[in-house]
């Protein structure tokens, strides 16, 4: 898998994230726990992708 490419699925992954938190935040009943853990993913995957932006620029 080419770097770009890479980039691109952590991009995607980061997104889809970011519409489950808020589908999460807006449902009643949502574990507040499991909204924290898919905001610390979607973190960790943003540092990933910032890291390998400024390897490879």
């Amino acid at each position: 898998m080419s770097l770009s490419s890479h980039l691109q699925e952590l991009k995607k992954k980061h997104q889809s994230l970011s519409d489950a938190v808020e589908q999460a935040q807006r449902a009643p009943g949502v574990d507040d726990l499991h909204i924290v853990d898919m905001k610390r993913q979607k973190l960790r995957i943003k540092e990933e992708i910032e890291r390998l932006s400024t390897a490879h620029a």
